[in-house]
């Protein structure tokens, strides 16, 4: 059944023409508006806010001497990172860069430690075979409870068993505040502790 026009019976073929014709040219004069806003609307990302996976990080040069990051400065060392290939984002100087693997996007933070030459390993060998003589203490630099210990046989055996313990624990360490010069890869002690960045979650009773 033909449809009723203004010049007579239009066949639905004609019809179903016209419609798309009307269809294709709102598309095409409405996408160059749609392209232009969000064009607008997108800011290229700086690459240290790329997704996980979107880039890698190379690990840290350690030191030989000291076993922590190399550019260690106020327990902050820095590692680069490389975006993936076929991503587009504004490096460290602020340029747009189309990357291609090879290319560093970002410097990534990592939390370092202030070592100052004492060794973990020296501290537990002393306070093993030397604790009772305070050599431990000394070492670490305690001098009087290191005097003490060595005028009491380290307290009679009981204070050289103590601080065996704290020390082999990393309770104990220097006496300046620093940390205990550890291989890199191996076993820390990390203290946790409530700071203005923790919180204790609510407890919910029920």
């Amino acid at each position: 059944m033909a449809a009723a026009g203004p010049f007579g019976p239009v066949a639905p073929e004609a019809v179903a023409a016209q419609l798309l014709g009307i269809l294709w040219f709102a598309s095409f004069t409405m996408e160059p508006w749609g392209a232009a806003a969000t064009s607008g609307g997108e800011e290229t990302l700086k690459c240290e806010d790329l997704k996980v996976g979107q880039y890698i990080c190379k690990g840290p040069n350690i030191s030989a001497a000291t076993q922590e990051p190399v550019n260690c400065t106020n327990y902050t060392a820095h590692v680069p990172c490389f975006p993936a290939p076929n991503i587009t984002c504004k490096d460290f100087s602020g340029n747009e860069t189309h990357f291609t693997g090879n290319e560093v996007g970002f410097l990534k933070p990592i939390p370092c430690r202030n070592v100052n030459g004492y060794s973990y390993k020296v501290a537990v060998a002393l306070s093993l075979f030397l604790g009772w003589l305070g050599a431990d203490r000394f070492y670490l630099g305690y001098p009087a409870l290191g005097l003490l210990k060595f005028c009491t046989v380290g307290f009679c055996g009981i204070g050289s068993l103590i601080d065996f313990i704290l020390i082999s624990m990393q309770i104990v360490g220097p006496s300046d505040g620093s940390s205990y010069i550890i291989d890199y890869y191996g076993t820390r002690l990390i203290r946790l502790s409530i700071t203005n960045e923790t919180f204790r979650k609510t407890q919910l009773y029920p």
